[in-house]
């Protein structure tokens, strides 16, 4: 294993490790690798799942991939892609070989269209920042700042390996770029709502059947703001239904935070997809 943790399998070595060993800026990617993939692997999962859909409240980047027909029609194939064309870069480096070729892959799927650089820079911010919302929120125990900042050097590093040019410098400029953008660019469409829905019930589909889709539904409302929710034609949910979903998800980290510390990282690359269950190589990533 490229990055590997403390032996000690007490719950905070990782942490402390960390804190006392590793700097944010040089050591970013295994900084990156240790909080994602031993101490938050379910929690970044679902951050970055609410980070895909906030991108559906720009009413403009929407039109596009309505157009695209590939998240409608192919909903499974793109979401994995996604996950996996990140996940390649993130748990092998993005020095690596595979991952050099995810972001090869990555660049050529988005040479396809024309892109706004300031569209890129909102979907990198949403890959920082909805990680550390999602842990300030509900994480079993909060994110070091190391690892804060360690999130927007490796994005930072990640987006400049994309060629996305004018990345904020500092992750304080980066985070008000992020809330200015939504304040400015989230506005409903029909476009919004379709590709909301869509991967909404994408989500769903994975844990409840068919029939208790409407009642999950309303727990992914419960874990979006209202503005978000208004950019993409969601209904608001009862400020009860918010805090039971909120109370679940602290009752959650707390069990977490008893436990001990993963043995071995979840390495989504290693798991099976639906997309492709019999294994995939990462040339076969993305549209074709």
């Amino acid at each position: 294993m490229r990055w590997a943790p403390p032996d000690s399998r007490s719950r905070h070595a990782i942490r402390d490790h960390i804190e006392a060993n590793l700097d944010p800026v040089a050591d970013h990617q295994e900084i990156c690798f240790l909080s994602s993939c031993y101490e938050f692997p379910w929690d970044t999962t679902r951050s970055l799942e609410l980070a895909l859909l906030r991108v559906f409240g720009l009413s403009r980047s929407s039109a596009l991939l309505v157009q695209t027909g590939e998240l409608l029609e192919r909903t499974q194939k793109r979401y994995d892609d996604t996950v996996l064309i990140l996940s390649e870069i993130l748990e092998n480096g993005h020095d690596s070989e595979r991952g050099r070729a995810a972001l090869r892959r990555m660049n050529r799927q988005h040479r396809r269209y024309t892109i706004p650089n300031h569209e890129y820079i909102y979907t990198l911010s949403t890959f920082v920042f909805e990680p550390i919302r999602w842990n300030e929120r509900f994480g079993w125990r909060k994110l070091l700042d190391k690892e804060k900042l360690a999130g927007f050097h490796y994005w930072q590093e990640v987006g400049a390996l994309m060629g996305i040019k004018d990345i904020p410098p500092t992750y304080e400029a980066l985070e008000r770029y992020n809330v200015a953008y939504e304040e400015e660019h989230f506005r409903f469409s029909e476009d919004n709502r379709k590709l909301a829905v869509t991967t909404r019930d994408l989500l769903l589909s994975w844990v409840l059947p068919r029939p208790l889709w409407p009642l999950g539904a309303r727990v992914i409302h419960a874990l979006l703001d209202e503005r978000m929710l208004d950019a993409v034609g969601l209904p608001r949910p009862s400020p009860a239904e918010r805090r039971f979903v909120e109370a679940a998800l602290r009752a959650r980290g707390l069990v977490m935070r008893a436990l001990p510390r993963r043995g071995a990282p979840r390495l989504i690359t290693k798991q099976k997809h639906r997309a492709y269950p019999d294994g995939y190589r990462v040339e076969d990533l993305g549209a074709h």
